[in-house]
C-alpha cells in the first residue's frame, strides 16, 4: 500500500501564519474523496490544519488513504454543518458550526458536508504525522472494507439505551455548554473553554471582550492558533527577546513553542475569538 504524506510546515520560533500565506494541499483519492487542506502547522509536536467539503462533498477511506491514526483529535465546525461517522461501529452525528467532535487513538472516521453549504473544519491532531501516528500507523490497523452508517441495535430501546450508548461510542460530540471555562485573572473580559483535555492534546476557545488583555500565559507543549472573530494581538514576552508585536484577524493562524511567554489583547471595538491547540503538555513544569 502506498501512502503519500501531507506537507508539514514546522517554525524556529512564535510565527504568525497569514491565511494568505497557508500551505495549500489537496488530500485524498478517488475512492476516499479529495479534501482541500490549509495546513497551517506540522511540527514533531502539534498538527493543526482546516479542511473544507463541499456541499453534499466529504470523505470515507481506502487502501492508500485510511482515516483511523494513532493520535488524540479535535475537529471544530467553522462553517456548516459536518455528519461525522465512524464506519467500524455505525455512529452518526450531526455537528453544527461551534461544536466540536473529539476521538483518540484507533477510531474510524468519515465526514460530510450535510445541507447546501461548504463545511469548513478545524483539526487539532496530537502526537502529529511526524511521530509516525498517521498513515504509518493507519497502514498497521486492520482495515475496516464494509461500512456501518448505523446502530440498528438500539432500535426498539431509544432513548432508554442512549446512557449506555454515549459511555460505548468512541466520538464525543462536545458543544458550548460542556466546555471547561476559566476565568483570566479573575477578569471576565477574557474567558477560556476547554472542549477537551488529554495527556496529548488539549484545545479550546479563547474569548476577548473589547479592550481585553490576558495575564502573562505559558505552555509545557507547542500552541497553534485558529482567529475565529474580531482582531487578536498577541504579545511575546520571552524573557530572551524582547517583547514582539502581532496583529491577527479572522483565518489567520499562530504558532508559540513550548515554554514561550505570551499575552493576548483585544484592541479592537468588538468581541475577538480564537480557537487553540497545545499538545503535548498544557501546564509547564515550573509555572
Amino acid at each position: 500500500m502506498a501512502y503519500k504524506s501531507s506537507p508539514r510546515p514546522v517554525f524556529d520560533g512564535p510565527t504568525p501564519i497569514p491565511y494568505s500565506n497557508v500551505t495549500r494541499h489537496l488530500w485524498g483519492d478517488d475512492a476516499a474523496g479529495r479534501i482541500d487542506d490549509w495546513i497551517y502547522v506540522s511540527t514533531d509536536k502539534i498538527h493543526q490544519l482546516v479542511f473544507g467539503m463541499p456541499p453534499g462533498q466529504g470523505f470515507r477511506h481506502s487502501e492508500s488513504f485510511r482515516t483511523v491514526f494513532g493520535a488524540d483529535e479535535v475537529l471544530t465546525v467553522l462553517m456548516g454543518t459536518m455528519v461525522i461517522a465512524n464506519p467500524e461501529t455505525g455512529e452518526v452525528h450531526v455537528v453544527k458550526t461551534g461544536e466540536s467532535a473529539f476521538f483518540q487513538k484507533d477510531t474510524w472516521h468519515h465526514a460530510f458536508a450535510w445541507g447546501d453549504q461548504e463545511c469548513r473544519v478545524l483539526e487539532f491532531f496530537a502526537p502529529p504525522p511526524s511521530t509516525g501516528s498517521s498513515g504509518k500507523y493507519a497502514a498497521t490497523r486492520p482495515y475496516v472494507a464494509d461500512f456501518k452508517y448505523e446502530r440498528s441495535a438500539l432500535i426498539g430501546q431509544w432513548p432508554a439505551a442512549r446512557q449506555a450508548a454515549e459511555a460505548q461510542a468512541k466520538i464525543t460530540i462536545i458543544r458550548e455548554q460542556d466546555w471547561l471555562w476559566s476565568m483570566d485573572g479573575g477578569d471576565p473580559r477574557v474567558m477560556t473553554g476547554i472542549t477537551a483535555s488529554t495527556d496529548q492534546l488539549t484545545a479550546g476557545t479563547c474569548r476577548i471582550s473589547a479592550g481585553g488583555r490576558s495575564d502573562v500565559r505559558v505552555h509545557g507543549g507547542a500552541m497553534g492558533v485558529y482567529v475565529t472573530k474580531g482582531r487578536v494581538n498577541i504579545l511575546i514576552e520571552d524573557a530572551q527577546t524582547s517583547p514582539v508585536w502581532f496583529e491577527l484577524h479572522p483565518q489567520d493562524g499562530f504558532y508559540i513553542p513550548p515554554d514561550v511567554r505570551y499575552r493576548v489583547f483585544n484592541m479592537g471595538g468588538e468581541m475577538a475569538e480564537y480557537l487553540f491547540g497545545v499538545a503535548p503538555h498544557y501546564h509547564t513544569a515550573w509555572a
